[in-house]
């Protein structure tokens, strides 16, 4: 007989998105007509540039003919690409970064869900509650997050920074001293963004520790406030114990295409190329080629694009108020998460009910931690027709429980 790594044994359940998916194919399963919204997957909706597309064709075309034909792409990624990515994303905002402390990776999941590998089990780590739950399955999986504790639905040996609406779901550093934080800003699930100033009292207190932080900065791009987005490494001191991951799933709308990177200190940056030296080989060939002209030509797109989602997240956020709900207005990625709290529900019950009711699918807030309890998240990167579809029908779900009072 199999045995099983009992640390996978500890997981409460399987991946987040594969159990909300589940529910919706049962529901649908029962009821073949019914049409069903979906704002549960955070998913761009905004089609690939031309240019992009373009390049893939011409990198797919050179791979039939033997002349021009590429196997396997470097380790590290092309040197092309690692130049390119160093000089727009970091040099050109005032972050001194070489193209050797960058690393070519299949997705910025992956890299958030592998790199804690190279940590001593005996490392502790600290999130921020609610959480995108790779982070915290990851040190499941490893060993290093204790045992999971039924009652408080947290792990025993997890470090957890509540984000609530009265802190602006932005995290205060605990007073247990971590040693690995994960930061996610602009943040999944709840919108938020951290200031310059915000993110420096984090600098201040761990600048003479031995932290690292893993800054997963994958929705960079899209921050609807006057300020730009501010990279954990370009503070002062801070380039040397972080590790940014990033790809071009949100800013480019290549999600699927498996292309990301993650960009940290020369010594951590050889450790972390052994995982996909020896768990994954290399990030796809032709889509490294349409990567670099996303980087190239790019900018455009992603303000048209983050200006569509401006459009939608306003809409939502005032519909959302106008039925009662109490919601903390999101700056960044393109997920709201309103509170529920006024409903009398809890955030599984919510959201059961109206998908069987009214046939919209949302995200449970508890589904990301403790602190998520009483809210649901909802991504608005599906279309206008979508999204007031959906508000019509969860405003008639609220009426509904009004009535029921």
């Amino acid at each position: 007989m199999f045995k099983i790594n009992d640390n996978y044994l500890k997981l409460p359940g399987s991946y987040l998105f594969s159990t909300i998916a589940k529910k919706v194919a049962a529901y649908t399963e029962a009821n073949p007509d019914a049409k069903i919204i979906r704002l549960g997957i955070g998913d761009v909706t905004q089609p690939i540039a031309p240019a992009i597309i373009e390049k893939l064709h011409g990198a797919v075309d050179e791979m039939g003919h033997a002349e021009t034909f590429h196997g396997y792409a470097p380790d590290l990624g092309y040197a092309f690409l690692r130049d390119t990515i160093a000089k727009n994303d970091y040099r050109d905002r005032g972050c001194d970064i070489s193209s050797d402390e960058i690393f070519v990776s299949d997705g910025a999941k992956c890299d958030c869900s592998n790199i804690q590998e190279i940590f001593s089990l005996d490392n502790k780590i600290a999130v921020c509650d609610p959480v995108y739950p790779v982070y915290v399955d990851s040190n499941v999986m490893a060993g290093r997050a204790g045992d999971y504790d039924a009652a408080t639905e947290r792990f025993t040996n997890v470090i957890y920074m509540p984000c609530t609406a009265e802190n602006n779901f932005t995290p205060d550093l605990p007073k247990e001293t971590p040693d690995l934080i994960y930061l996610c800003f602009p943040n999944n699930p709840t919108g938020a963004i951290m200031t310059r100033d915000e993110l420096q009292a984090i600098a201040t207190v761990i600048k003479d520790t031995n932290i690292i932080v893993l800054s997963d900065e994958i929705y960079n791009s899209l921050t609807y406030g006057p300020d730009r987005h501010v990279c954990f490494a370009e503070l002062d001191g801070m380039k040397e114990r972080t590790i940014v991951v990033d790809g071009f799933s949100k800013s480019y709308a290549m999600t699927g295409w498996r292309l990301g990177w993650a960009m940290g200190p020369k010594e951590l940056m050889r450790h972390i190329c052994k995982i996909h030296q020896f768990g994954i080989m290399s990030a796809p060939t032709t889509a490294q080629f349409a990567g670099i002209e996303a980087i190239r030509t790019g900018e455009d797109d992603i303000e048209r694009m983050r200006e569509q989602y401006d459009l939608r997240r306003r809409y939502l956020l005032g519909e959302l108020r106008s039925m009662g709900l109490e919601c903390f207005e999101p700056q960044g990625a393109f997920y709201m998460f309103p509170s529920i709290e006024s409903t009398g529900l809890s955030s599984d019950e919510f959201c059961e009910r109206l998908l069987h009711e009214q046939e919209v699918a949302v995200i449970p807030g508890s589904a990301f931690g403790e602190s998520g309890e009483g809210h649901v998240r909802i991504s608005y990167s599906y279309s206008m027709n979508h999204l007031r579809e959906a508000c019509s029908r969860i405003r008639k779900f609220l009426q509904t429980l009004q009535a029921e009072k």
